[in-house]
């Protein structure tokens, strides 16, 4: 039985440096890859590979290349599984004021503010903007200091621009934080990550924050967007397209496997959040496949 749940992912840059450029050159064993999310954005190019890209609620697979951009706190898996043996990823990861607040603020930056805010729902970008950005991508390995911060402005001014570009993921299913409530915040997704196949009641999740229920409620709220039942079903409706495209498992054992004790209820946030039933995203997955 799978149980593989988002994992809050710690991303680190080197010193000096505000973003982090990695490239994996050879084939990786696909158990690395891991279902995860973290407060970065993150553009990753697939110069030359094949397998399947899952993000949020979004599946489909790619034969050759890929580009994409995934937005902070949007769950997805690792791509270094899907690389032949003479492709390369790149992948950038990076906070959306990794530059700082004063410069994201300018206007010059309207159009990459509008990309980020795009990027929420996941973008895949098409093959002539794949043509021009992706050698411009594996080139940040090649660089350090400010040129390489001057051509990683250069591509993302491309990119915001760029109409050759679809999105990935409708609904939008992110783990959504502030800075200043990341440590309360991390801890409060911690426990939803480790419990959200048990029920979790507002008692239980605000004494673990220290609040009242009523101080907990609306804090989460402002912080998040969602109330935090929303929170915990979009969790765990997350987890359902996991195993619908992963397992053998039937519909209602995912339904009670994800946390859901009413089928009926399991069928209708699946429905609201993804936008069809879980039977028709399984039949969906299995029309990709074949």
């Amino acid at each position: 039985m799978i149980k593989k749940k988002p994992t809050l992912e710690k991303v680190t840059p080197s010193f000096g440096s505000s973003i982090l450029v990695k490239q994996h050159l050879e084939r990786v064993d696909k158990n690395n890859a891991f279902w995860h999310f973290h407060p970065e954005l993150e553009l990753v190019y697939v110069n030359k590979g094949q397998g399947k890209t899952h993000i949020g609620n979004h599946l489909s697979y790619f034969n050759n290349s890929q580009l994409i951009l995934i937005g902070a706190n949007l769950p997805h898996n690792g791509f270094a599984d899907r690389l032949t043996a003479n492709g390369s990823e790149t992948t950038v990861q990076f906070k959306s004021n990794c530059l700082g607040d004063y410069f994201m603020n300018v206007p010059e930056m309207s159009n990459v503010s509008a990309l980020f805010a795009r990027a929420e729902k996941g973008i895949r970008f098409g093959i002539e903007t794949k043509k021009v950005v992706g050698p411009k991508i594996d080139a940040l390995t090649e660089y350090e200091g400010l040129k390489r911060i001057i051509s990683f402005l250069e591509i993302l001014d491309y990119l915001a621009k760029t109409e050759d570009y679809v999105l990935l993921n409708a609904d939008g299913i992110a783990f959504e934080t502030n800075p200043q409530d990341s440590d309360k915040i991390k801890l409060i997704y911690k426990y939803i990550n480790t419990n959200f196949q048990d029920h979790i009641t507002l008692e239980e999740i605000a004494g673990k924050v220290s609040m009242t229920v009523p101080a907990f409620c609306r804090y989460f709220k402002k912080t998040t967007g969602k109330t935090f039942t929303q929170m915990v079903n979009e969790y765990r409706i997350v987890h359902a397209t996991k195993l619908l495209n992963e397992s053998q498992m039937s519909i209602a054992d995912i339904c009670y496997e994800c946390g859901f004790n009413n089928f009926s209820h399991f069928n209708k946030q699946f429905n609201e959040i993804t936008g069809k039933s879980a039977s028709q995203y399984r039949k969906e997955i299995k029309h990709i496949i074949q």
